[in-house]
């Protein structure tokens, strides 16, 4: 065990963080219980103050110049898991290069809020900090209209499979598939996010972010790089 993974470890169970000034946010959001469609299953920043006030997390931490990454988990919530453990999600930052984990200072397993369950996403990036939301006990995801072709792809990628019923579409999800898309994707996606340093508009923070994930997370995690 490294040293940083065993600070990280200590630390895992603090639960309390102060409020600092937001920047860089992107979520990937996604619709469950038949949410209309607005709030369809989609990644990016909202923009705009207000905007990014909404989707803010309802917790936030202060910057630090600590080399270790601080570890949150929080209760999921009723009817919601979380597909990852600490162990798992520091494991998986490990195995980053250097330069890419030295940005990230905080990971949490966040909580299924009130506000959070109108518009849910599997992760989200807010300056260093990165937070990823539970799921449904269920496994199973429902949508209210036929996923882009992207999103077939992409879920077919870690195993995820999409059926209609009726007029509805689920994406349902296995124990094992749902913590590789996490860990894999999801985590990277937003770690991705916290890197980019360059791009300011958002379509291309998106494809950069897409991008990381894909090397570093599905290509790196079946030894494809």
């Amino acid at each position: 065990m490294s040293k940083r993974q065993s600070r990280n470890r200590q630390q895992r169970q603090k639960s309390q963080g102060r409020q600092t000034t937001p920047c860089n946010v992107s979520e990937r959001r996604r619709d469950s219980g038949g949410r209309p469609a607005g709030a369809f299953r989609q990644r990016g920043a909202q923009s705009g103050q207000r905007s990014n006030l909404f989707y803010a997390h309802d917790e936030w931490y202060e910057p630090s110049d600590s080399d270790v990454i601080q570890l949150y988990r929080k209760d999921p919530g009723v009817g919601f898991m979380h597909p990852v453990s600490l162990e798992e999600v520091i494991d998986r930052v490990e195995q980053l290069p250097a330069r890419y984990r030295q940005n990230v200072e905080v990971i949490e397993l966040s909580s299924m809020t009130r506000k959070r369950s109108l518009f849910p996403c599997y992760g989200m990036q807010w300056g260093p900090n990165v937070y990823l939301y539970p799921i449904e006990e269920s496994l199973v995801e429902t949508y209210t209209r036929p996923p882009r072709p992207e999103q077939v792809i992409e879920a077919k990628m870690f195993g995820g499979v999409w059926t209609q019923d009726g007029k509805l579409w689920k994406l349902s999800w296995t124990e094992h598939a749902l913590r590789d898309f996490y860990l894999n994707n999801v985590l990277i996606h937003e770690i991705g996010h916290v890197n980019d340093t360059r791009n300011r508009n958002q379509n291309a923070r998106e494809r950069y972010a897409d991008w990381f994930a894909i090397e570093y997370g599905y290509r790196a995690s079946r030894g494809r790089r």
